[in-house]
Protein backbone atom coordinates (compact mmCIF):
# COMPACT_ATOMS: atom_id res chain seq x y z
CA UNK A 1 0.00 0.00 0.00
CA UNK A 2 1.23 3.49 -0.77
CA UNK A 3 2.61 5.35 2.05
CA UNK A 4 0.12 8.37 0.43
CA UNK A 5 -3.10 5.93 0.75
CA UNK A 6 -1.90 4.73 4.20
CA UNK A 7 -2.12 8.15 5.72
CA UNK A 8 -5.30 9.44 3.97
CA UNK A 9 -7.27 6.49 5.26
CA UNK A 10 -5.22 7.06 8.81
CA UNK A 11 -6.62 11.00 8.88
CA UNK A 12 -10.07 9.89 7.70
CA UNK A 13 -10.12 7.27 10.59
CA UNK A 14 -8.67 8.97 12.69
CA UNK A 15 -11.86 12.33 12.42
CA UNK A 16 -14.04 9.55 12.39
CA UNK A 17 -13.55 8.17 15.42
CA UNK A 18 -12.98 11.81 16.67
CA UNK A 19 -16.71 12.74 15.20
CA UNK A 20 -17.74 9.33 16.97
CA UNK A 21 -16.71 10.37 20.50
CA UNK A 22 -17.95 13.99 19.87
CA UNK A 23 -21.87 12.68 18.87
CA UNK A 24 -22.01 9.97 20.75
CA UNK A 25 -21.73 12.36 23.71
CA UNK A 26 -24.29 14.56 22.14
CA UNK A 27 -26.22 11.59 21.52
CA UNK A 28 -26.54 10.57 25.51
CA UNK A 29 -27.12 14.15 26.29
CA UNK A 30 -30.51 14.64 24.13
CA UNK A 31 -31.70 10.87 25.19
CA UNK A 32 -31.37 12.09 28.77
CA UNK A 33 -33.41 14.87 28.00
CA UNK A 34 -35.91 12.87 26.28
CA UNK A 35 -36.31 10.59 29.53
CA UNK A 36 -38.33 13.31 31.90
CA UNK A 37 -40.42 14.10 28.54
CA UNK A 38 -41.65 10.09 28.32
CA UNK A 39 -42.34 10.32 31.66
CA UNK A 40 -44.17 13.41 31.16
CA UNK A 41 -46.28 11.64 28.06
CA UNK A 42 -46.93 8.50 30.47
CA UNK A 43 -48.24 10.95 33.24
CA UNK A 44 -50.72 12.78 30.96
CA UNK A 45 -51.95 9.83 29.57
CA UNK A 46 -52.74 7.84 33.28
CA UNK A 47 -54.40 11.49 34.02
CA UNK A 48 -56.27 11.17 30.64
CA UNK A 49 -57.46 7.67 31.51
CA UNK A 50 -58.87 9.25 35.00
CA UNK A 51 -60.88 11.66 33.55
CA UNK A 52 -62.14 8.72 31.17
CA UNK A 53 -62.84 6.62 34.28
CA UNK A 54 -64.68 9.32 36.03
CA UNK A 55 -67.88 10.54 35.92
CA UNK A 56 -68.03 14.44 36.76
CA UNK A 57 -71.76 14.07 36.40
CA UNK A 58 -71.65 12.14 39.34
CA UNK A 59 -69.69 14.22 41.88
CA UNK A 60 -70.01 17.75 43.09
CA UNK A 61 -68.15 19.23 40.27
CA UNK A 62 -71.39 18.78 37.89
CA UNK A 63 -72.10 22.22 38.30
CA UNK A 64 -69.84 22.72 35.71
CA UNK A 65 -71.12 21.34 33.48
CA UNK A 66 -68.28 22.12 30.33
CA UNK A 67 -65.47 20.85 32.94
CA UNK A 68 -64.33 17.21 31.35
CA UNK A 69 -64.24 18.62 27.88
CA UNK A 70 -62.12 21.68 29.47
CA UNK A 71 -59.90 19.51 31.73
CA UNK A 72 -59.51 17.01 28.46
CA UNK A 73 -58.82 19.88 26.22
CA UNK A 74 -55.71 21.08 28.57
CA UNK A 75 -54.32 17.48 28.66
CA UNK A 76 -54.52 16.93 25.43
CA UNK A 77 -52.45 20.59 24.84
CA UNK A 78 -50.15 20.02 27.19
CA UNK A 79 -49.58 16.26 25.18
CA UNK A 80 -48.88 18.29 22.07
CA UNK A 81 -46.66 20.41 24.34
CA UNK A 82 -44.27 17.44 25.49
CA UNK A 83 -44.67 16.04 21.39
CA UNK A 84 -43.18 18.78 19.62
CA UNK A 85 -40.07 19.09 22.23
CA UNK A 86 -39.59 15.23 21.46
CA UNK A 87 -40.08 15.68 17.84
CA UNK A 88 -36.99 18.46 18.05
CA UNK A 89 -34.77 16.20 20.22
CA UNK A 90 -35.44 13.40 17.73
CA UNK A 91 -34.19 16.14 15.08
CA UNK A 92 -31.05 16.26 17.34
CA UNK A 93 -30.68 12.67 17.56
CA UNK A 94 -31.26 12.60 13.50
CA UNK A 95 -28.43 14.86 12.97
CA UNK A 96 -25.92 13.10 14.99
CA UNK A 97 -27.00 9.82 13.30
CA UNK A 98 -26.15 11.77 9.73
CA UNK A 99 -22.74 13.10 11.04
CA UNK A 100 -22.02 9.38 11.68
CA UNK A 101 -22.99 8.00 8.48
CA UNK A 102 -21.38 10.86 6.56
CA UNK A 103 -18.18 10.25 8.35
CA UNK A 104 -18.02 6.38 8.32
CA UNK A 105 -19.43 6.98 4.21
CA UNK A 106 -16.60 8.69 3.47
CA UNK A 107 -13.82 6.54 5.28
CA UNK A 108 -15.23 3.42 2.98
CA UNK A 109 -15.80 5.85 -0.05
CA UNK A 110 -11.64 6.39 0.81
CA UNK A 111 -11.11 2.91 0.62
CA UNK A 112 -12.80 1.68 -2.39
CA UNK A 113 -11.05 4.56 -3.92
CA UNK A 114 -7.44 3.22 -3.16
CA UNK A 115 -8.47 -0.60 -2.29
CA UNK A 116 -6.31 -1.71 -5.74
CA UNK A 117 -2.84 -0.40 -3.67
CA UNK A 118 -3.87 -1.98 -0.53
CA UNK A 119 -2.48 -5.56 0.01
CA UNK A 120 -3.63 -8.18 3.15
CA UNK A 121 -0.66 -7.22 5.22
CA UNK A 122 -1.40 -3.58 4.59
CA UNK A 123 -4.65 -3.95 5.79
CA UNK A 124 -4.76 -6.19 8.98
CA UNK A 125 -1.18 -5.40 10.20
CA UNK A 126 -2.04 -3.90 13.28
CA UNK A 127 0.93 -2.61 15.91
CA UNK A 128 0.74 -1.59 19.75
CA UNK A 129 -0.94 1.90 19.39
CA UNK A 130 -2.37 1.52 16.12
CA UNK A 131 -5.39 -1.35 15.29
CA UNK A 132 -5.56 -2.92 11.61
CA UNK A 133 -7.38 -1.05 8.94
CA UNK A 134 -9.77 -3.87 8.61
CA UNK A 135 -10.61 -3.44 12.38
CA UNK A 136 -10.92 -0.40 12.66
CA UNK A 137 -13.52 0.19 9.75
CA UNK A 138 -15.56 -2.36 11.39
CA UNK A 139 -15.85 -0.95 14.15
CA UNK A 140 -17.07 2.05 12.64
CA UNK A 141 -19.69 0.01 10.75
CA UNK A 142 -21.02 -1.33 13.93
CA UNK A 143 -20.98 1.48 15.45
CA UNK A 144 -22.81 3.51 12.61
CA UNK A 145 -25.24 0.52 12.11
CA UNK A 146 -26.13 0.87 16.24
CA UNK A 147 -27.37 4.48 15.85
CA UNK A 148 -29.00 4.35 12.62
CA UNK A 149 -31.34 1.29 14.15
CA UNK A 150 -31.32 3.45 17.29
CA UNK A 151 -32.84 6.66 15.65
CA UNK A 152 -35.47 3.95 13.48
CA UNK A 153 -36.68 2.58 16.47
CA UNK A 154 -37.24 6.01 18.24
CA UNK A 155 -38.87 7.90 15.83
CA UNK A 156 -41.02 4.83 14.53
CA UNK A 157 -41.86 4.35 18.26
CA UNK A 158 -42.95 8.20 18.59
CA UNK A 159 -45.16 7.57 15.38
CA UNK A 160 -46.95 5.38 16.72
CA UNK A 161 -48.48 7.44 19.72
CA UNK A 162 -51.67 8.91 19.56
CA UNK A 163 -53.48 11.15 22.09
CA UNK A 164 -56.82 8.87 21.13
CA UNK A 165 -54.87 5.52 22.01
CA UNK A 166 -54.18 5.86 26.00
CA UNK A 167 -53.08 2.09 26.45
CA UNK A 168 -49.86 3.15 23.68
CA UNK A 169 -49.19 6.58 25.47
CA UNK A 170 -49.07 4.62 28.74
CA UNK A 171 -46.66 2.08 27.39
CA UNK A 172 -44.39 4.41 25.90
CA UNK A 173 -41.89 5.50 28.32
CA UNK A 174 -41.47 1.86 29.27
CA UNK A 175 -41.01 0.92 25.42
CA UNK A 176 -38.20 3.77 24.80
CA UNK A 177 -36.52 2.83 28.04
CA UNK A 178 -36.61 -1.17 26.92
CA UNK A 179 -34.54 0.28 23.62
CA UNK A 180 -31.40 1.08 25.50
CA UNK A 181 -28.86 -0.99 25.19
CA UNK A 182 -25.92 -0.91 27.73
CA UNK A 183 -23.60 -3.86 25.89
CA UNK A 184 -24.02 -1.77 22.35
CA UNK A 185 -22.64 1.50 24.19
CA UNK A 186 -20.19 -0.37 26.37
CA UNK A 187 -18.73 -1.81 22.88
CA UNK A 188 -18.26 1.82 21.51
CA UNK A 189 -16.51 3.19 24.68
CA UNK A 190 -14.16 0.21 24.16
CA UNK A 191 -13.59 0.98 20.44
CA UNK A 192 -12.90 4.51 21.39
CA UNK A 193 -10.29 2.91 24.35
CA UNK A 194 -8.48 1.02 21.66
CA UNK A 195 -7.92 3.64 19.14
CA UNK A 196 -7.22 6.74 21.66
CA UNK A 197 -3.58 6.20 21.00
CA UNK A 198 -3.84 5.97 17.47
CA UNK A 199 -6.33 9.24 17.51
CA UNK A 200 -3.38 11.03 19.27
CA UNK A 201 -0.87 9.78 17.34
CA UNK A 202 0.24 12.15 13.90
Amino acid sequence: MSNSAQLALHQALRKSFKSLDSNRKVWNSVLEECSPLMASLENLAEQLRALSNVQISNTPLRDFPDLEDRLRFKLLEAMDTVMCKLSEKMSSLQSVRDSISNQVSAVFQLYEQNKDTLDLLSVTERSATTPSLSDMMEWLQDAERYYRQQFLKRKTLLQTVRADDISLLESAHKRWKSMESPRAEDCITDTLCKVSFFIESQ
